[in-house]
């Protein structure tokens, strides 16, 4: 109490040395803008100014005068500027207004003041017209760009006026990001109104107001609600007060210390509470009823009144928030609008984008209900839908749900808890259920899936459980990374009897990569077959039943200069396979790969040879000739490797980055990066003497009926990758998951 004390003899004696004129007093709003405090003669209006008789800080400064209620002998007006200015720091002396045919020249005085200070200053020496000059400033500033130093000033020039104009009793969150209020005022102005919602960090944001009648208000006093909506986050918590331009002038209206706070499932029943006692413009009242109607955290689809239902069956969620969407809408009337996709302040419309599919079984279950017993045809059934959708960001705070507009602006709501899987895992999930002879399959492949696959994130896959069974860290050669997957669980014990017989490979460190439930149950008896055999064994587990992902994670978790790679569900044909690899990679370097063989001694591959048609396509020149065509033949330069089986740099792979996680089967995805490290400079071989047997089918994509489609958008994916660009830009991959 003594500091204020002791302020106001010193505020009264700097407003009494103004009023002398020729002096001013400045306040540093921000560091681009000062409020300048003087009196003289009368002056108003963009006026020239000048700083320190310096031409360089030539401006236009905004001054509003008004005439002095006591006028000394040198001064018979007061006057507030706002002077833009370039260097804060510089210090003040002199300031010049007018033309310079007649300039008006004031001295500084020698500090600069606080804003509160000035205010304070202004006060003095405004006296009875304070509340006219506070609002032409603040109507001036608000003109200008506005910062938080800027926002802050305006709150504290409103403050200025003599108490509150009402109370905030009530901030409320929305899903859509608005924020409720709810109070009384003596001023507020029913319609749109920019406003600054006072906090720590103050904003600018649009106000719809309403206003109603209230008893339990002082006189002259009223009710309003308001909706913020603004370029900023805020929170309702962070409210602290309101600063709008209401009858009169500009006012503020604090917040109450018995405020009630409430969250987005709350706050739409409050608006409900109190909507139809309120009066305001027709586009206010609709941004007030559509806040109302808005989402609370439950289904109101089901209580529809008219003949609209909606059901979602699947809802899958990629890494990156690409959501893999299936479902149906009945709605045989045609009262839907629009059907979104929203979450928080995102949203996505889905009906203008999804495939429809015929849904015979929707129309069966609602042939008997009251709504729509007299309007469904029994024909045609295209009620289901599949949808990719992306782009929401990443708030995974904020409910997710779809938001069902009707033609008469009503809303309904169905909340949705997404299952979050690898993008592979749900394209597998979702195409299982899709009928192969559906009419809409080339639809649903090029514009839901191959799209929801692209705008998926795929983590690299990452070992779990290590097991050591041998002396794996004592053994010398490059190791072997062997990726078995659940289909050769029951091939392990004979496939590491073969390992122990060859002399070679018996010697040589070995990584066997397991599905995680294939490790479970066959740790215990692989560690039993590993000391039996003497074999350097390390056992490891990764989530995936992908060999290719099985071999990534084997990889990623050795340490060694060179790999060689071998997939579970080939054997060797003959022994001393290893040594030969070995020996042809410390001769030639690169990616050496040995002949893939069916059982019956056919070649499956013999190398992967540039297309003719174009450098981004892979042919198998060999392929179906008899084994004995090609074994005589020595190492062959060739396009791309297979990764089925290979030796090849560590560091390479993870350089390219190793396999794009967004393709569904083996095929495209081996030639995907072998056309890639052949991109970054990497040679690949066929080292045609070392031949491999194995079956057509490695990697298990699902039910057979699945794989011709599986085939199909692992085809897109490939092609919208590999893709060529413009004249002039060359060949480059596309942006996709990898």
């Amino acid at each position: 109490m003594a500091g204020a004390e002791q302020a106001l003899p010193q505020t009264s004696q700097t407003a009494a040395r103004i009023m002398r004129g020729g002096r001013v007093v400045a306040c540093l709003i921000d560091d681009t803008l000062l409020l300048v405090i003087g009196a003289g003669a009368p002056v108003a209006g963009q006026v020239p100014a000048q700083v320190n008789d310096d031409p360089a800080t030539a401006t236009s400064a905004s001054i509003i005068g008004w005439r002095l209620a006591l006028q000394p002998p040198t001064a018979t007006h007061g006057f507030a500027a706002l002077l833009p200015i370039n260097d804060a720091d510089r210090p003040l002396t002199t300031l010049r207004l007018g033309q310079e045919s007649s300039p008006r020249r004031y001295i500084f005085g020698p500090r600069t003041l606080a804003v509160r200070e000035g205010v304070t200053v202004l006060a003095e020496l405004a006296g009875a017209q304070l509340t006219d000059v506070l609002d032409s400033l603040v109507d001036a500033m608000m003109q200008m760009p506005t910062g938080r130093r800027r926002l802050a000033a305006i709150v504290a020039l409103t403050q200025a006026r003599k108490g509150s104009d009402g109370f905030l009793e009530f901030v409320g969150e929305t899903h859509e990001g608005a924020i409720f209020l709810r109070g009384w005022a003596r001023a507020a102005d029913p319609g749109n109104a920019r406003v600054i919602v006072c906090g720590e960090n103050p904003v600018v944001a649009d106000c719809g107001i309403a206003t109603f009648s209230r008893q339990d208000t002082p006189q002259g006093g009223a009710g309003f609600i308001g909706l913020l909506a603004a370029s900023e986050p805020l929170r309702a918590r962070d409210v602290e007060g309101l600063v709008y331009r209401g009858r009169g002038g500009w006012r503020y209206a604090s917040v109450h210390e018995h405020r009630l706070i409430a969250g987005p499932t709350d706050t739409p029943g409050h608006i409900r509470s109190v909507l139809l006692q309120t009066h305001s413009t027709p586009a206010v009242l609709l941004r007030l009823r559509s806040a109302a109607n808005s989402f609370e955290g439950r289904e109101t689809i089901s209580t529809l009144p008219v003949p609209v239902r909606l059901g979602v069956d699947n809802i899958f969620q990629a890494n990156s928030s690409a959501f893999l969407i299936s479902g149906w809408l009945l709605d045989p009337d045609e009262h839907v609008q629009s059907v979104r996709l929203r979450r928080g302040q995102s949203e996505m419309r889905l009906d203008d984008r999804w495939t429809r599919l015929e849904r015979s079984d929707v129309t069966d279950a609602f042939t008997d209900e009251p709504l729509f017993k007299s309007m469904l045809d029994r024909e045609t059934h295209p009620h289901g839908f599949i949808v990719f959708a992306g782009g929401l960001g990443a708030d995974g705070a904020a409910p997710l749900h779809l938001e069902l507009t009707l033609k008469d602006s009503r809303r309904a709501f169905l909340p949705l808890t997404p299952a979050r899987l690898p993008p592979r895992q749900a394209a597998l999930r979702q195409i299982k259920s899709i009928d192969p002879e559906n009419w809409g399959l080339t639809e649903i492949v090029d514009r839901q899936i191959v799209p929801f696959l692209c705008a998926s994130e795929s983590p690299s896959p990452g070992v779990g459980a290590i097991l050591d069974a041998g002396a794996f860290d004592e053994a010398s050669g490059p190791p072997i990374i062997v990726a078995a997957g659940q289909a050769e669980e029951k091939e392990l014990a004979p496939f590491l009897g073969l390992l122990a017989l060859d002399p070679e490979t018996r010697h040589a460190p070995i990584a066997l990569v397991l599905h995680s439930e294939c490790f479970r149950r066959q740790a215990g008896r692989i560690r039993q077959l590993a000391q039996f055999y003497r074999l350097p064994l390390r056992l490891m587990s990764a989530e995936t039943d992908d060999v290719y992902d099985l071999l990534e994670a084997g990889i990623r978790a050795l340490s060694s200069e060179t790999v060689v790679l071998l997939a579970g569900s080939l054997l060797p044909r003959r022994s001393g396979w290893y040594g030969r690899l070995v020996s042809a990679y410390e001769e030639s370097g690169g990616i050496i790969s040995p002949t893939l063989a069916y059982e019956d001694h056919s070649v499956r591959w013999a190398g992967s040879w540039a297309d003719a048609q174009s450098e981004n396509s892979l042919s198998g020149r060999y392929a179906g000739y008899p084994l004995s065509a090609v074994t005589g033949l020595k190492l062959t330069r060739i396009a791309a490797a297979s990764f089925e089986c290979c030796i090849m740099p560590r560091e390479a792979f993870l350089v390219a980055g190793g396999f794009a996680g967004s393709y569904l089967g083996y095929r495209q995805k081996g030639q995907d990066l072998g056309l890639r490290l052949s991109r970054s400079g990497i040679n690949s071989w066929w080292l045609p003497s070392v031949q491999m047997l194995g079956s057509d089918e490695p990697f298990s994509t699902g039910s057979a009926s699945a794989a011709p489609l599986v085939e199909r958008i692992d085809e897109r994916l490939f092609s919208a990758r590999w893709a060529p660009q413009p004249q002039g830009e060359g060949n480059r991959i596309k942006e996709a998951s990898a």
